[in-house]
């Protein structure tokens, strides 16, 4: 299932594409030959993302959300 459609991409966005194997092919949530018409950067991520990803995914989103706030 494709979750990111590159409608949801700004120009030049850099995207990472965490994939899984389903069968002989990498499957990922995004649209990979849309991505690549708005996407600066695209990279499929093989076996998924590790731990310090999803934390400095975390403290990044934390981080935004302490910006908007203060605005």
């Amino acid at each position: 299932m494709v979750l990111v459609l590159s409608v949801l991409l700004k120009h030049a966005n850099v995207v990472d594409d965490p994939s899984k194997k389903s069968g002989y092919r990498l499957v990922g949530d995004v649209h990979f030959n849309e991505a690549c018409k708005v996407a600066g950067w695209i990279t499929p991520i093989p076996g998924g993302v590790g731990p310090m990803t999803v934390a400095m995914l975390l403290k990044n989103t934390l981080d935004g959300a302490k910006r908007a706030i203060q605005q």
